[in-house]
């Protein structure tokens, strides 16, 4: 999710103002101990890494190559000349910015070599200055990097992982269950075929009619393979009917549920029975694993002439970390299926208290 413009620059606002301070912190520090202009130098290199931190964003790659070039360099210019170790505090800091920018950013052979090139100059630190602790904060500075930077790609890692294996799953489902869906409309052509052939021979005045009766069939058919082979995907081969909806609430492990059908499920075709299905299953499973403290949940479903809406509502106390977390994986390809429908699904938190899920499945499926 990209962050935006006004908050970015309140960030990096802010972290000028952290970096500023810290490098007149530690100017004011080595000049109450070591006296004279020896704060100069520490102050100049720190300023220098902070800058790149700063601007880290024009390119994460070179802002970090030269960053942690300048703290070598300022490793062995204390080397020669007798001067506070380094890193020291400020650049420290600016080098746990621009490290851990690399590492969450860069793709994973530079992330590693910018994370190998902190630890590198880390360990120049504690050769060149055994005895201080400067080198064991700068130590500090770079786990906190690797921290920071590691975190968020190793969850966003993760959450690729499952989504990709939703999506493996369903597509197995696709070898199942494509002949159900298809196979529907390829009988009507085919019973359309038979019964033209009678008529024509009994009632040759009413062919035209029965040719027609065809073309919609297999346009229809036509219609429904390419949705199905343009998705990849299909939801379980398990009809809407009363009767499995029925079923559905009835076994469900949870909290008390209540189903309100105000539609005919004889009437839907079986990409809408199926969606419809789908979509209470899911959202009902999502209601299990989410929100034990639920004590009801409601499913309506009810119909008009362009679509049909399903409605699941529950009543859980509210609870902030559950509100970025029950969309739930199985609603992943429903959305987009919904969507390639002509469909929407909404998923979010119901005011005051509970969790509800919406979706709208067009009856008339677009060709």
């Amino acid at each position: 999710m990209r962050v935006p413009d006004r908050l970015r620059v309140a960030a990096d606002a802010g972290l000028g103002v952290v970096l500023v301070a810290a490098v007149a912190y530690q100017a004011y520090r080595v000049a109450g101990s070591w006296g004279g202009g020896s704060w100069l130098f520490g102050a100049a290199a720190g300023a220098v890494v902070c800058v790149l931190a700063l601007v880290r964003r024009r390119d994460r790659l070179w802002t970090a190559v030269a960053g942690l070039v300048a703290a070598a360099l300022a490793v062995l210019a204390t080397l020669v000349v007798h001067l506070p170790a380094e890193p020291g505090p400020a650049m420290s800091l600016g080098l746990t910015v621009l490290v851990g920018s690399a590492v969450r950013t860069l793709p994973a052979r530079a992330a590693g070599a910018v994370g190998a090139a902190g630890l590198t100059v880390v360990a120049g630190g504690f050769l060149a200055h055994p005895g201080s602790p400067v080198p064991v904060l700068a130590g500090l500075a770079w786990l906190a990097a690797l921290t920071i930077g590691l975190t968020p790609r190793l969850l966003a890692a993760r959450r690729h992982t499952v989504a990709e294996r939703v999506r493996r799953a369903e597509r197995l489902e696709l070898a199942r269950e494509l002949h159900d869906v298809v196979a529907h409309h390829i009988t009507s052509v085919v019973l359309q075929a038979q019964a033209a052939r009678l008529v024509t021979a009994r009632h040759p005045e009413k062919t035209a009619g029965s040719l027609a009766d065809i073309e919609t069939a297999g346009s229809e058919a036509l219609a429904a393979t390419r949705r199905v082979v343009g998705l990849l995907r299909e939801p379980a081969p398990a009809p809407a009917g009363g009767e499995r909806l029925g079923e559905l609430i009835e076994g469900f492990h949870g909290p008390r549920a209540h189903l309100r059908l105000d539609a005919d499920p004889a009437g839907w075709s079986p990409e809408v029975s199926s969606t419809v299905y789908r979509v209470v299953r899911e959202s009902l499973t999502n209601v299990s694993k989410h929100a034990p403290r639920a004590r009801a949940v409601a499913v309506g479903i009810t119909q008009d002439e362009r679509a049909v809406t399903v409605e699941v509502e529950d009543d859980a106390p509210p609870v902030a970390a559950r509100r970025y977390r029950r969309a739930g994986y199985g609603l992943v390809g429903m959305r987009e299926r919904l969507e390639a429908l002509g469909g929407t699904l909404t998923a979010g938190p119901r005011p005051g208290s509970g969790w509800a899920v919406r979706a709208t499945v067009p009856t008339r499926t677009r060709r």
